[in-house]
């Protein structure tokens, strides 16, 4: 069980960092906040298992993470990693998965970071809010390398919606449209 802890805080820092990219700069501008990968993290579950021939460690039952402004809920969060180096290899989070920050959420089923690809897979009823703008979709990709994402409504025929408003504009029920 000692093994197992050594490459839990790798796991963990790598989760936070991919979704620590919805912060943005004073401008609004998407930036990487690399640093905060750097911060202690914090978590409680109801149980740690290990399992080191699979190379993988699994926490159950309300996971709470934090990390710096980063918190992440999940009923189940799953990580597998390379065995020689350490590196993480993927993680998953399912059920209720929860990604806040100060103004920004995000909600799905589940969430699945690939590292080696520097990809974020957000699937099931989806939503994203920062601030009063909202965007739902089936799936969010995430590709952090290219700092762009992609939502689709689903397979079923399922469409994105979302609520934007312009910046410094924002309608109210007493004054609609000015």
């Amino acid at each position: 069980m000692r093994k197992a802890f050594a490459f839990l805080p790798a796991i963990l820092l790598s989760g936070f960092l991919a979704v620590s990219v919805l912060a943005a700069d004073g401008k609004g501008k998407p930036v990487r906040t690399d640093d905060q990968g750097t911060l202690p993290i914090e978590i409680t579950a109801d149980r740690l298992s290990a399992d080191n021939a699979k190379s993988s460690v699994t926490f159950e039952g309300t996971v709470h993470a934090k990390q710096g402004d980063v918190t992440l809920n999940a009923d189940k969060i799953f990580a597998e990693y390379s065995k020689g180096a350490g590196a993480i290899e993927k993680i998953v989070a399912d059920g209720s998965v929860r990604v806040t920050q100060p103004g920004r959420t995000a909600t799905a089923a589940r969430a699945v970071f690939y590292n080696l690809e520097q990809r974020i897979v957000l699937s099931g009823d989806t939503v994203l809010t920062q601030g009063e703008n909202t965007l739902k979709g089936e799936t969010v990709t995430i590709y952090l390398k290219e700092n762009r994402s992609v939502v689709s409504g689903g397979e079923s025929g399922g469409r994105v919606t979302g609520v934007i408003y312009p910046k410094g504009f924002m309608q109210t029920k007493e004054n609609p449209g000015k």
